[in-house]
């Protein structure tokens, strides 16, 4: 990745009977699985994109590289 700050964002609620929206956002930040983890770039979309589905991930932020 880059220098960039990132989040380590994890799924751990199912999509099923969910709001198609909600399982579109998932799917959005690469999430179409249970327990599937993906290391995001840092960006309000994305950060945005976390809060319409927060009841069904796990965020931990992770700093940039530091040389």
């Amino acid at each position: 990745m880059s220098d960039k700050p990132t989040v380590r964002v994890t799924q751990v609620g199912s999509p099923i009977g969910r709001k198609p929206g909600q399982r579109e956002t998932l799917i959005g930040l690469g999430l179409n699985r249970m327990h599937r983890t993906r290391e995001l770039e840092d960006t309000p979309s994305v950060r945005g994109m976390i809060r319409k589905v927060a009841h069904l991930v796990k965020v931990d932020e992770t700093p940039g590289k530091v040389d």
